[in-house]
């Protein structure tokens, strides 16, 4: 049974919870999550992390709650709705527009989060003394498991988060404290017989239900991965630019969710299909610009141009081929290659071919001459 000081201090979390804009709070312990720890050793042991080094340097810390803060008693998980007012997928059929994933055309949730969990807390402190700490995706906290242990969902096939109430668009936030409070019932999973988020990846990035292989997952491609696309994901890639919703579109506990109500989280109009062709004019400074308070920043223009330039090849769009030309000059390798590659799809091979046994006699970088060679493999097949 609560103590009146612990049922009154979790009437003041769940008011200050709505009045912030969330849609979901509920409490856990540190012990909640004894299967975490395995779970997250196999992903790395697996190499599914692939080169997110932070994962695997951050294991212990990231799968023991209280390791990254031995004083913490209680943790409180909340959640934000961030669903769309439509479906994501419908922009894959326009292959001349970007496809940004749904929680990046807006403000950074990072920072729509962190200042309401931050007054959240101190409301807590003011009420109840002890110390609390704030935490949005920036620190090695398992947020999903901690989530399920909470009741807010349970963690699907695609190994996100699962809301019966919200479908799978919740961002999630702790405040771990040093307040005893009384943990709700932990979320069983209602995933049953389906596989459609499974089904709907086009990279199959999962190997088995509730399993991710991050090295095939288009957001790890897009997002993490600080190299070229490799060759076997290219065309899969499609118009994803930044990103891929597909898995989470798919679920259908989706058909409970509402769009996100508040401002700061609906999508901006011009990055909900943004033209592939303003997108690769974009320089350092243009693209700052642009994408200023977006989570798109974080990435850089070189990684951000280099999608956009799979998504050119992948358009079918000849048009574009002139814009894609002027990158084959730019000062990033990574962007030169990639405008390589589109290229070899927007060309007709003779006039590709032609291009690159001028072009490629002057560029010094090893990967990128490579990018010319498999680009004129690619033709002589299709000859």
């Amino acid at each position: 049974m609560r103590t009146s000081t612990s049922e009154t201090l979790r009437t003041l979390i769940d008011a200050e919870a709505r009045r912030a804009g969330f849609e979901a709070v509920a409490v856990t312990r540190p012990d909640a999550i004894p299967l975490a720890p395995a779970r997250l050793a196999e992903f790395v042991a697996d190499g599914f992390h692939g080169s997110m080094d932070w994962i695997a340097e951050t294991l212990q810390r990231r799968a023991e709650p209280s390791t990254l803060w031995p004083e913490v008693r209680s943790i409180i998980v909340l959640a934000m709705n961030y669903g769309p007012d439509h479906d994501p997928r419908d922009i894959l059929q326009k292959p001349d527009r970007g496809a940004i994933s749904v929680y990046a055309q807006n403000r950074d949730y990072h920072d729509v989060m962190k200042g309401r969990l931050k007054e959240i807390a101190g409301k807590i402190v003011a009420k109840a003394g002890g110390d609390v700490k704030v935490f949005v995706d920036t620190a090695p906290v398992m947020e999903k498991p901690l989530a399920e242990a909470a009741g807010l969902g349970w963690q699907g096939k695609h190994t996100n988060l699962v809301s019966r109430a919200h479908g799978s668009w919740l961002f999630l936030g702790t405040i771990f404290t040093t307040a005893e409070l009384e943990p709700d019932q932990a979320e069983i999973d209602h995933c049953g017989s389906c596989r459609a988020c499974l089904d709907a990846c086009p990279t199959d990035a999962f190997p088995a239900p509730y399993r991710l292989d991050a090295r095939r997952c288009i957001s790890y491609l897009t997002i993490e991965n600080k190299g070229p696309i490799p060759r076997e994901f290219r065309d899969k890639i499609g118009n994803r630019i930044y990103g891929c919703d597909d898995c989470l579109a798919a679920c259908p506990w989706n058909k409970f969710a509402s769009a996100a109500s508040e401002a700061k989280l609906a999508a901006r109009n011009d990055l909900r299909e943004p033209k592939l062709s303003d997108l690769l004019a974009l320089d350092d400074a243009a693209f700052r610009a642009f994408f200023s308070g977006s989570p798109v920043k974080r990435i850089g223009r070189d990684r951000f141009v280099r999608n956009v330039l799979i998504a050119a090849g992948n358009s079918g769009d000849a048009s574009l081929a002139h814009t894609v030309r002027h990158l084959l000059d730019d000062v990033s390798p990574l962007v030169r290659g990639a405008a390589i590659w589109a290229l070899s799809r927007l060309l007709a091979d003779r006039e590709f071919g032609e291009l690159a046994a001028t072009a490629s006699r002057t560029e010094i970088d090893a990967a990128v001459r490579e990018e010319w060679l498999a680009g004129l493999a690619s033709a002589e097949v299709h000859r």
